[in-house]
């Protein structure tokens, strides 16, 4: 009696187990249905604005999954060049849009590892004739499954014909197309000189299937990575401060031009009102919790 208990216990859980599985395949299959793409823009929805961008990587997860079905079929396929050159102002999101590919592309297969190495000139360019090459090499190699991001690559080409920049650009040239299939290089740096950057070397723009520009945020837009930044260290801003900082902006926006640097500016102008916040709490002995929310227009210190 107790062995065909046990038996009917056994066969229970093995139809609980596919129940659920079964149901979360049909959970999977109306989650495409509704939105193919919900899990990358999840991945990417904590970026404001850049809907540009967004729309490149739903594109390329698109065409993998075309390709690994084509492959199924015995059709013909390609791979995708991953490598890609965006163009922008600092504070626009380029090293973290670049840092949460690395991660959608490990998630989508098209990289093995997934992970990210930030670089710049001194990582690649040597002393001495030889040196560069064997160190962009060797930074290649340990990037290889991932991503490789090189910021301000312009910065190769600015010694002239007898810098060692020069090797530089040539070794990554001929290593994008070794390991065009497992690697991806992003190289990242103002509109203007990227441009230039691009001449350096007959078969540079060509290796780049993705050139991709990052506009300067809209005041809206930079208000709205204000506030996101405050929710996420429990502040608020008061009515006044609210409006002194958009006033600020737009004014800094029309002026500054491209010294302006997006989100990075109001990241620190962020820190410093908090800083001013704790010493006037501080000072006059009011740590009650909505003070402790709150920051005033006084606060919002504009230089």
């Amino acid at each position: 009696m107790e062995a065909i208990r046990n038996k009917h216990n056994q066969i229970n859980i093995v139809l609980h187990e596919e129940q659920t599985v079964s149901r979360k395949i049909t959970e999977t299959t109306a989650q495409h249905a509704l939105d193919p793409f919900a899990h990358i823009e999840q991945k990417m929805d904590h970026f404001i604005g850049l809907q540009q961008l967004k729309g490149m990587v739903k594109e390329i997860y698109a065409a993998h999954m075309v390709h690994a079905r084509r492959e199924e079929l015995g059709l013909t396929t390609s791979q995708q060049v991953l490598h890609m050159l965006f163009k922008g102002n600092p504070g626009t999101g380029k090293t973290t849009f670049a840092r949460t590919l690395a991660s959608i592309y490990k998630e989508m297969n098209m990289l093995s590892k997934g992970h990210f190495i930030e670089a710049d000139r001194a990582d690649l360019v040597g002393e001495y004739i030889g040196q560069t090459a064997q160190k962009t090499r060797a930074l290649i190699q340990k990037a290889i499954g991932g991503i490789l991001f090189i910021d301000e690559a312009y910065a190769l080409g600015r010694g002239g014909e007898k810098d060692f920049g020069k090797e530089a650009i040539d070794t990554l040239v001929k290593h994008m197309e070794d390991h065009q299939h497992d690697f991806a290089l992003v190289l990242a740096g103002y509109p203007k000189e990227m441009d230039q950057f691009l001449e350096l070397n007959p078969g540079l723009r060509s290796r780049f299937p993705f050139i991709m520009s990052f506009n300067d945020y809209k005041t809206e837009e930079l208000m709205e990575i204000a506030h996101t930044m405050l929710k996420n260290k429990e502040y608020t801003l008061s009515q006044p401060a609210t409006w002194k900082l958009r006033t600020h902006i737009e004014q800094l926006k029309q002026h500054d031009g491209i010294n302006f640097s997006n989100a990075r500016y109001i990241r620190n102008v962020i820190e410093k009102a908090i800083r001013r916040q704790a010493m006037r709490l501080y000072t006059n002995n009011t740590m009650h919790m909505p003070d402790l929310l709150e920051l005033t227009a006084d606060d919002v210190h504009i230089q």
